[in-house]
């Protein structure tokens, strides 16, 4: 990797991923410059690179950032993510999620940055025709979420296409756990995901976690997703930048572990490494639930030596409970 490759502007790197994204990146001697708002990130995960603080869509702070760092490669994590809010504000969705990602390629272009690894999501194939996904499955997105991003990676296609631009565009499956060392984790404000959920109803806060539908056309009827562990998705990162230096063509590919568990399994694994029930109220399916969704890894397998090494749900639950139990103040069982 050349000394150019050393400084990688991490839009959006004080997020959940964006902050595990930046832990490995500096594990591997490369420094993560964070560009965040901190409309939904936090201060006290920027630990591994210099802080830049700024909006997405503030053309004159992005062009100060290059200026000061002169990054090589730009990762952008900087998106609105839950799915019911942006049915109730779209217009908040596309300004933050596709004109902020406008506003990054213009002040990479100004600045001659030239690689992007881009992170969209599964939710741009919507209602699956064929399971396992492959990155071949028509993209018909069924939410403003998905839709936003999958207007992202038509955007990159036609930049990539006009003006020289590499990127990979990294379609992420569920995202969960923490770094194994518990010193960073999930935070979302609202939580939605399902596993920091369980735990946080398994350790008594907040009461009984919402269970969205039991009767879908599954084994036993809760929704089966593919979990794929967040330092598994930071690797993923860190292998997409390596080919995009070493010349790739732009590419797009899926991140999952390849395995599917439904909500009442990962329940049970839940009360498994905690060793507390999880109570549980059950209430109708959420509108664009698909039933099942799972990753067809062999394009990653294939471009980017991709093996999930912590994605089984043992490990996944473990790793977030050893955070969430820290940042809850919870004795050690």
């Amino acid at each position: 990797m050349t000394d150019e490759a050393r400084t990688v502007l991490v839009v959006g790197g004080a997020g959940y991923i964006g902050a595990h994204v930046c832990k490995a990146l500096a594990a591997r001697g490369i420094v993560p410059v964070v560009f965040d708002n901190f409309s939904s990130g936090h201060r006290h995960a920027v630990r591994w690179g210099p802080l830049v603080e700024g909006d997405v869509r503030d053309a004159a702070a992005l062009d100060a950032a290059f200026e000061a760092h002169r990054p090589g490669a730009v990762m952008h994590f900087a998106a609105c993510i839950e799915v019911g809010e942006g049915e109730r504000e779209p217009l908040k969705f596309w300004d933050n999620n596709v004109a902020g990602v406008v506003s990054l390629l213009a002040a990479m272009k100004r600045a001659g940055c030239e690689r992007l690894v881009f992170s969209s999501t599964c939710a741009t194939y919507g209602e699956p025709q064929t399971l396992p996904l492959t990155e071949a499955e028509p993209q018909t997105p069924v939410n403003v979420y998905g839709r936003t991003k999958l207007a992202v990676e038509r955007m990159l296609a036609d930049v990539s296409a006009a003006e020289g631009l590499r990127y990979a565009a990294l379609r992420y499956f569920n995202a969960a756990g923490a770094s194994p060392d518990g010193e960073i984790g999930e935070e979302h404000d609202p939580e939605t995901h399902l596993i920091p959920n369980a735990l946080k109803a398994a350790a008594g806060l907040g009461g009984p976690m919402k269970l969205f539908g039991d009767d879908y056309d599954t084994p036993d009827g809760t929704c089966v997703r593919d979990y794929i562990h967040v330092m598994d998705l930071a690797a993923g990162h860190l292998a997409a930048l390596d080919r995009l230096w070493t010349g790739s063509e732009s590419f797009a590919c899926n991140l999952g572990s390849g395995r599917g568990f439904s909500v009442r399994e990962i329940l049970k694994t839940v009360e498994t490494v905690t060793g507390r029930p999880v109570p549980c109220e059950t209430h109708p399916r959420r509108p664009g639930d698909a039933a099942t969704l799972l990753a067809d890894l062999t394009l990653a397998r294939g471009l980017l030596d991709f093996a999930p090494a912590r994605s089984d749900p043992e490990t996944v639950i473990g790793d977030a409970w050893r955070f969430h139990r820290r940042a809850w103040g919870l004795a050690d069982d």
